[in-house]
């Protein structure tokens, strides 16, 4: 018996029983995943015997190699074959279809899978992507020898399998190892991917509402329709809830207009109103570009007051690089970024700390200016304010970018797939 077999190696080689006689020929090999995902284990064959196809237990196979089968005994119970719940069929279900590499989150096909025996048992032990094993299978099975020979190879234990075009299997994409992939890197995925597998790899992100909010602000204009178009107004509302007001607001705008108002309605109160006020402005100024949410305290609040808000805030990143100091009246007096404030004494007034820089814009600036404020003052946030110079909102540095990147350089079609 082998050690190492290739899938395409068993599909279609003669089964043979314990005398040597032909019984029939093997056409898939079955495997169960582990629950949750990782490693899959060599369960049994399918094979075709008079016309029926019959399932044969691993436990039963006296010989596994590339060129034959052979089973234990003369005899094989000829029950029809019936996929259990967590099973899939190697040949049928995942050789030549893409498979997500969770090591390097990228998309690779399986042109080859690989078994190997371990402690008595079969494992699925990876995929070869290259293009050798495909062009090996085109030989006649008699001039293959058995092409053990890998210039490429994902660990089976590195790989998720698509599973949805198999809704007999019960399975789903396992989520385990892609929640720990960053937004913008399953958004990579979802966009390289087919309609399908995008639909999969999402509905395993929605276990986690808030990355799936993530994931949908990583996603280029296309895919955010597309995913969004077949969802219900209620659930478009509750994705679009959980991204960041601006981007929300630019995915709103991007929707077929018939469907805004209603999406729009379902949405918080809260967020309702930031939506609406974003989408007064222009998207190609600062006012369209902010983020309503920032953090503003008077300037008699301590440095420790500060730190304390933004412990409890709840915001992104982005919104919390600045802090406004406003005074009564709610006008700007200063910004003083996260650095100032960790390195300065809890004790110490915000007063003692600002002093009359403060580069801002209103909201009706254009994204040469934004962009040529925070470039030579090297900001990573400024504050919008309005005309009673009252902040109104943010720009983060990736707001600019998004708008002064080209399109081709954030996302190539299929930067995600090898």
């Amino acid at each position: 018996m082998a050690d190492i077999v290739h899938v395409s190696s068993l599909a279609g080689s003669p089964l043979l029983d314990s005398a040597g006689q032909r019984l029939g020929k093997v056409d898939d090999v079955v495997a169960r995943i582990d629950e949750g995902g990782g490693e899959a284990w060599v369960v049994g064959l399918t094979a075709s015997l008079g016309g029926a196809d019959v399932f044969v237990p691993i436990d039963r196979i006296e010989q596994l190699g590339p060129y034959s089968v052979v089973i234990a005994t003369t005899k094989l119970d000829v029950a029809p074959f019936e996929r259990r719940p967590g099973e899939v069929l190697l040949r049928k279900d995942v050789l030549d279809r893409s498979v997500i590499n969770v090591k390097t989150a990228r998309l690779v096909v399986a042109r080859e899978v690989e078994i190997v025996r371990e402690g008595g048992r079969w494992r699925v032990a990876g995929i070869d992507p290259s293009f050798r094993p495909r062009l090996w299978r085109i030989l006649p099975r008699r001039f293959r020898g058995h092409d053990t020979e890998h210039r490429q190879f994902v660990d089976g234990r590195d790989i998720e399998l698509f599973v949805g075009h198999v809704p007999t299997s019960r399975l789903k994409l396992a989520a385990r190892r892609i929640l720990r992939l960053h937004p913008a890197q399953i958004a990579d995925l979802v966009e390289a991917a087919s309609h399908e597998e995008g639909e999969e790899i999402l509905e395993a992100v929605g276990q986690d509402k808030e990355l799936e909010a993530d994931v949908f602000e990583e996603l280029d204009d296309e895919h955010q329709v597309e995913f969004l178009h077949e969802r219900s107004d209620e659930e478009a509302a509750a994705v679009l809830g959980r991204m960041e007001s601006d981007d929300a607001a630019d995915l709103l705008m991007q929707l077929d207009q018939e469907r805004r108002l209603p999406i729009l309605n379902r949405m918080p109160a809260a967020q309702q109103a930031k939506l609406r006020a974003l989408l007064g402005h222009n998207p190609q100024t600062a006012g369209g570009m902010m983020n309503p949410d920032f953090i503003s305290l008077p300037p008699d609040a301590t440095v420790g007051d500060a730190l304390a808000r933004i412990r409890t805030s709840g915001l992104g990143l982005q919104q919390i690089a600045i802090v406004y100091v406003v005074d009564d009246a709610g006008r700007l007096i200063d910004t003083l970024s996260l650095a100032e404030l960790v390195r300065a004494d809890a004790s110490q007034k915000l007063s003692e700390l600002v002093d009359d820089f403060n580069p801002s814009v209103d909201v009706d600036a254009d994204v040469p200016e934004v962009a040529r404020l925070m470039s030579d003052y090297n900001l990573v946030a400024m504050p919008v304010l309005d005309a009673e110079r009252r902040p109104v909102g943010l720009i983060a540095v990736d707001d600019v970018l998004e708008l002064l990147v080209p399109e081709e350089w954030r996302r190539r079609a299929g930067a995600a797939r090898d």
